[in-house]
């Protein structure tokens, strides 16, 4: 698989970069919507190997653009397996970057509370696919991060609709992927309708 083609930086308003699931190798899937900055190109399949990948893409990318636009903010945005992407991503590097913020929707390593734990913290699934992958946690330093989950076993092991809300009802695809609706300091949890800040 190529890298996809940098594409021209920008130093305007907000540089939004997405990453999409599982399948969306190049991040460029239908659901995507409104002003988008970069697509993340990664082997968008559930193995630690891949996710660790699309981090350090993801990483490349975000430090190519602060690099060329210094004051520029960055809103990355991921969906199911590229929210853990932008969930590691963020777990890792808080420390050495600012400007920034996170929305992951349907995101399997999110952390118990509301709510259970994502898919990737089920001891079943967790050593099967890896690190940076297995198991869950809320900690994103200081970085403005916003979680989205509604009736979904992917961000929600315990989640009312089950495996069928997942294979037959559409309950993964139930979001909002217009980019451009989450702030720039987007914060929280909006865990099945209720906001938890």
């Amino acid at each position: 698989m190529t890298a996809p083609v940098a594409q021209a930086a920008s130093c305007e308003g907000t540089y939004t970069i997405v990453v999409g699931g599982t399948g969306d190798n190049d991040s460029n899937a239908p659901y995507w919507q409104g002003d988008i900055s970069q697509r993340v190109g990664y082997p968008a399949q559930p193995i630690g190997y891949n996710a660790r990948q699309g981090v350090n893409e993801l990483n490349r990318l975000i430090r190519d653009q602060r690099n060329g636009c210094p004051g520029q903010h960055v809103k990355a945005v991921g969906f199911s397996l590229g929210a853990a992407v932008v969930h590691t991503w963020v777990t890792e590097n808080w420390q050495t970057i600012d400007n920034v913020n996170a929305v992951l929707i349907a995101d399997p390593k999110r952390a118990a509370g509301p709510g259970n734990a994502g898919a990737a913290a089920h001891p079943a699934i967790g050593p099967f696919i890896g690190f940076p992958l297995a198991w869950a946690d809320n900690f994103f330093g200081n970085i403005p991060t916003l979680t989205l989950c509604t009736d979904d076993i992917i961000c929600d092991l315990n989640a009312a609709s089950g495996l069928p809300g997942y294979l037959w009802e559409g309950k993964h695809g139930n979001y909002n992927f217009n980019v451009d609706v989450y702030s720039d300091d987007a914060r929280g949890q909006w865990y099945n309708g209720v906001y938890y800040p």
